[in-house]
Order: structure tokens, then C-alpha cells, then sequence
């Protein structure tokens, strides 16, 4: 054949790919997100969530201690409820298990590592939503006044950015406004800012038993997966009210919603490879249909090339210890 292009030429050897590849994942390219138990447990297992586990407080520094030596330096910590009430009242408890694991952590590693507070009221709360929920709604202004006061004690224990994820109106300013003016200027902000309705957030759900009241769902106050255009409001909003970060929740049904956010925003977009995307791996891995660490990376350099700066993955820990990249 008389060819003047051949493009095989450049996927011909391991060493050619490499040098000519578009797209770059490394460890410090994700964030391991962490279940913390009020128990005291060391770690437990989360039925139905693969290998993924809740710890205890002192269980939880060994793990991070563990990744920090294998290069993942950025976790995102979710807190379980030892009792929940209408309002989500331990969100804001000093006392919770998120503070207190924080304390300990930014105690034992102080800047080798950046932690981040999800706030949200959804595990605290007794029916599962994400504010306060008064005749069939969520009512937007009194939730986000919890979410300010929990965004401060997550701060005051140590937290490097807070992660509000409960999609009220109005929070990101509310939250810049009552951490200012609490002291924490240097505290950022990673907003959820396009964060969908989705089913792929069940394993999730059942870890931190937060599934809301039966009967109703949160599609009220998280986006419509058919929209694009809201998410760039939402975006242009969140930076206008002081967020430093953003981010896409889910990703790989969205890489569409993270490209057009990427290409319009000059501040770091992550990403979040949620819990059932996470499931799906392993559930194809444990069939036979696909070798999980090949569909993880694949999955990975994927969200990575539509624009994520990181990205928050269940297999951070396990690929930084396997030497997946």
C-alpha cells in the first residue's frame, strides 16, 4: 500500500505511546474519600460497597499514614451519625467523628496531605434529606444556615477545604461569609457544584445510611441529568459567591457536563467517580468480563482527559499500593 500516513507508527511501542500520550493521570491526581465511624471500631466492612470500609478514628491515620507513603496525599472525609434528628444536628457537633478525625490527622501530618470536610446534612439527618424538610420540601435558606455552621467546625478541626454537597441555593456565599467572619480565611471551598440526581450513588447511600425518607427523592435540589446549561449557572454562581474549586458529581455519565465546565471556568474542576461507578467495576472484574485494574485506569484516564484537574476515586488507595500507573 502506498500510504503517507501511517498513525500505527506511533502506537507502535510502549516507549513511543508514552512519549506522545495526550493525557497524564498520576497518584496526585486523586483524592481516596473516607467513611468515619463514630464507632469505636477499627475498620468494618460496608455490605454491597466492594472492599470499601468504615474506620475508626485511630484505624483511619494508620490508612492515611499508609497512602501518604504510597503518594496519595488528598482525602475527602465523610461522617457517619451515632444519633440523627430532623435537623441534622451532629453536622455541627465538634464532637462528631469527622472533627475528631481531622483533629488527629492535620495533628500526625499537618501539610503532607490536604483533607477535605464533605458537608452535607443528609447522614445526620433522620429522614435522609439534605436540609431541613418541612412539609414535603427541602426549605432552602434554614438549611443553609446549618451548612454554615457546620462548614465552621469542620474548619476550626482542621479541614484544608470544606465540600458542601447538599446543591441549597445561595451556600457557597454563606459558607465564604460565616468562615470569614469566624477567622478562616485560608479554608477553602470545594463546591459540588453540578451534582445530578442519579442512581449511581447507591452504595454510597447505604454506607452512611442516608437514603432518603420513603416516598420521595432529591430530585428537588440536585440537577435533572438532561440539563447542561444549568450546570454552567450553577458554575457561574458558585465562582461568583467564592468558591475555589468545583466539581462534577457523577462523572463518567457526565464527561460531557465536565468539558463544558472545564472550558469555562479558570479555577481547578474535579471530578467524582461515585460509588457506583466504582461498583461496576468490581462487578464486572469478580464476573470475568473485564480485568479491573485495565477498566479502572481506562476509567480514569477518561475523566481525566474531559477536564479534570483530580479526581475523587475509591481507587486511589488501591491503585497508589498496587502501582497501577
Amino acid at each position: 500500500m502506498n500510504l503517507k500516513e501511517r498513525p500505527r507508527r506511533l502506537r507502535a511501542s510502549f516507549a513511543v505511546r508514552e512519549l506522545v500520550a495526550e493525557t497524564h493521570l498520576s497518584y496526585r491526581n486523586l483524592v481516596q474519600p473516607y467513611f468515619v465511624s463514630p464507632l469505636k471500631i477499627d475498620s468494618e466492612p460496608i455490605p454491597g460497597f466492594g472492599d470499601v470500609r468504615r474506620y475508626g478514628k485511630e484505624a483511619l491515620l494508620h490508612q492515611v499514614e499508609k497512602d501518604l507513603e504510597n503518594g496519595v496525599r488528598h482525602f475527602l472525609l465523610f461522617g457517619a451519625a451515632a444519633e440523627k434528628d430532623a435537623v441534622g444536628s451532629e453536622s455541627a457537633n465538634e464532637d462528631a467523628a469527622v472533627p475528631q478525625a481531622l483533629q488527629r490527622l492535620k495533628a500526625a501530618f499537618g501539610s503532607q496531605a490536604s483533607f477535605y470536610a464533605d458537608i452535607c446534612l443528609c447522614p445526620y439527618t433522620s429522614h435522609g434529606h439534605c436540609g431541613v424538610w418541612e412539609q414535603g420540601q427541602v426549605v432552602n435558606d434554614a438549611s443553609v444556615e446549618l451548612l454554615v455552621k457546620s462548614a465552621v467546625v469542620h474548619a476550626q478541626a482542621g479541614a484544608d477545604f470544606v465540600a458542601p454537597s447538599d446543591m441549597m441555593d445561595g451556600r457557597v456565599g454563606a459558607i465564604r461569609q460565616g468562615l470569614d467572619t469566624a477567622g478562616y480565611t485560608d479554608t477553602g471551598i470545594l463546591s459540588y457544584t453540578a451534582k445530578f440526581a442519579s442512581q449511581y450513588y447507591g452504595p454510597f447511600r447505604h454506607a452512611l445510611d442516608s437514603a432518603p425518607e420513603a416516598g420521595s427523592d432529591r430530585r428537588g435540589y440536585q440537577m435533572d441529568s438532561r440539563n447542561v446549561r444549568e450546570s454552567l449557572r450553577e458554575l457561574r454562581l458558585d465562582i461568583e459567591e467564592g468558591a475555589d474549586m468545583v466539581m462534577v458529581k457523577p462523572a463518567l455519565a457526565y464527561l460531557d457536563i465536565l468539558a463544558q465546565v472545564r472550558a469555562n471556568c479558570d479555577v481547578p474542576v474535579l471530578a467524582y467517580s461515585v460509588s457506583g461507578e466504582y461498583q461496576m467495576v468490581r462487578l464486572m472484574a469478580e464476573a470475568g468480563l473485564a480485568t479491573e485494574r485495565d477498566l479502572a485506569v481506562e476509567n480514569l484516564q477518561a475523566i481525566r482527559r474531559a477536564g479534570a484537574s483530580a479526581i475523587i476515586t475509591y481507587f486511589a488507595s488501591r491503585a497508589a499500593e498496587q502501582r497501577w500507573l
